[in-house]
């Protein structure tokens, strides 16, 4: 009896096992919605589970919990875009678009810890980046990186400082460069310029910039930019793709080594990765919004 018994219970057991792995899957999303209303343009993923994203019409921003989907306003904007974002150290940084400005919130309670006028004309500050000491900016109108200095352990400086973008990279009509990373020596840093499809790299101090071989690759409609390791992933939003490239220390070259389309992608714009994943929303540009239009964010295999 007692072997049978101890068999009805191995069986039931296994049996279960399934159901809990369903369970661990249901608490991670592979897909999860915004506000209706909300048209999204950043995400940022902190150091625990917890994504940032912003509106492009409010600048509201909206915190997620990545485990089960759900999420809050923390703040309700400024009534001006909230664009390219990044989080570190629960401090949010946000790239303020047409307004021409920066924001640094606390991204516990959405408090505006401080606010920065980069621009007085016309601009488009679209993403940034956060290296060991500093936030870089960047603006798709003028040929320019703001940089935030952070080395004075971490605290906020009264203003940013400007650095014209020189050499290689030429502005044109259209969206110029718009994601930024560093490269992976973390010396120098990554642009994407989306109307030509071309990748440079800059000289964090004085903004020269050079060309990056791709070979005859072009990465035509590159939004966000997100670095691991070597490689280079690169969201191209009205293409629906998602480009992997890998890049030589310096970042001087590099050659394509994986593309990813996904039916449910409806021009994403950026990227961040959380556990195996990389999470990204849909901007939906191709879409009018309104009050009622639903947007969400997707997850594929990192």
């Amino acid at each position: 009896m007692r072997v049978a018994a101890f068999v009805a219970g191995l069986l039931a057991v296994l049996v279960a096992a399934p159901p809990a792995a369903a369970s661990a899957e249901t608490r991670y999303p592979t897909s999860f919605s915004l506000p209706d209303g909300f048209p999204p343009e950043g995400i940022a993923v902190d150091e625990g589970r917890s994504a940032y994203f912003g509106s492009r019409s409010s600048g509201a921003i909206y915190k997620v919990d990545l485990r089960s989907g759900q999420g809050k306003i923390i703040n309700e904007g400024p009534g001006t875009p909230s664009l390219g974002l990044k989080v570190r150290r629960n401090r949010l940084f946000v790239a303020g678009g047409t307004a021409g400005t920066a924001r640094v919130l606390d991204a516990r309670t959405g408090e505006v810890l401080k606010s920065y006028t980069l621009a007085t004309g016309a601009s488009f500050v679209n993403d940034v980046v956060l290296t060991r000491d500093a936030a870089y900016f960047t603006d798709s109108t003028n040929p320019v990186l703001y940089k935030l200095d952070l080395r004075r352990w971490g605290r906020l400086p009264a203003e940013a400082e400007k650095i014209p973008l020189t050499g290689d990279l030429v502005y044109t009509t259209g969206i110029n460069v718009n994601g930024i990373a560093q490269t992976p020596d973390g010396k120098a840093l990554l642009l994407v310029q989306s109307n030509t499809g071309k990748l440079f790299r800059a000289d964090k101090k004085t903004g020269a910039t050079t060309q990056v071989d791709l070979g005859t690759e072009l990465l035509t409609n590159g939004d966000g930019l997100l670095l691991e390791g070597r490689r280079l992933v690169v969201v191209q939003n009205f293409l629906n793709t998602v480009t992997w490239v890998k890049l030589d220390r310096r970042a001087t070259k590099g050659v394509i080594d994986r593309k990813v389309t996904d039916p449910r992608f409806d021009v994403p714009t950026t990227v961040a990765a959380f556990k195996d994943r990389l999470y990204l929303p849909n901007g939906r540009f191709n879409t009018t919004p309104t009050p009622t239009t639903p947007y969400d964010v997707v997850a594929i295999a990192r």
